[in-house]
């Protein structure tokens, strides 16, 4: 069996949240960061954070911090490069990848994207509204092979930045995830969202369900 690590996606600049590190950001009694921790370890053999700028900042987590290796902040899959590079030296077959501003992923999320790997060993988590049946596609969240970095980085240094561009070129899969009760890819972007999530927090605490 294949080792997969976990790689956290953290490199973004957080404008819309005003700047700073949004995964440090509270909610409940836990920051958004220790959420994505909590859900993503336990489904890969080992886990590294990708962010720019000072490390220092996340020294208290003890992860690898991996800093994009292009320049300029080219967007998540420079994250995703970054990642590979760590693992391959790692000794892993592939990576998975959560947005640190995601705390509700699937708690199966490496498990479904195993199975709906594509012919590349490419895949991608999508989210399913079950009132219209629209599917929605959550592209920082993958299965990523680390034989295919070298494809990944010449295209970055060609000027790629959107995921499902060079996802679509290697027939990456689709693992579907119901959006009932609530999009289990919901992701803070702004202040108000924090305050949203927040509130489902305490939701999950009223009625029981399972939380981080």
């Amino acid at each position: 069996m294949s080792k997969i690590a976990g790689v956290i996606l953290a490199g973004g600049l957080a404008r819309r949240m005003g700047g700073g590190d949004k995964g440090l950001r509270a909610i409940g009694d836990l920051r958004l960061i220790d959420h994505v921790i909590a859900r993503l370890r336990p489904q890969v053999d080992a886990l590294a954070l990708n962010a720019n700028g000072d490390q220092a900042r996340f020294s208290a987590l003890g992860l690898p911090v991996l800093a994009d290796s292009l320049p300029d902040y080219p967007g998540p899959l420079a994250g995703v490069l970054a990642g590979l590079d760590w693992a391959a030296a790692q000794g892993f077959d592939a990576i998975v990848t959560a947005a640190a501003d995601t705390p509700f992923f699937p708690n199966d999320l490496t498990a479904q994207l195993r199975v709906a790997a594509g012919p590349s060993g490419l895949a991608l988590a999508a989210s399913q509204d079950p009132a219209t049946g629209q599917v929605y596609r959550q592209p920082t969240f993958g299965l990523w092979p680390v034989v295919l970095r070298g494809d990944l980085r010449a295209a970055l240094m060609g000027g790629l930045r959107k995921i499902v561009l060079w996802t679509d070129q290697h027939q990456a899969g689709q693992a579907v995830f119901s959006a009932a009760p609530f999009d289990p890819f919901f992701n803070v972007n702004t202040p108000e969202d924090l305050a949203l999530a927040e509130q489902m927090v305490q939701g999950m605490d009223k009625v029981g369900m399972a939380k981080p």
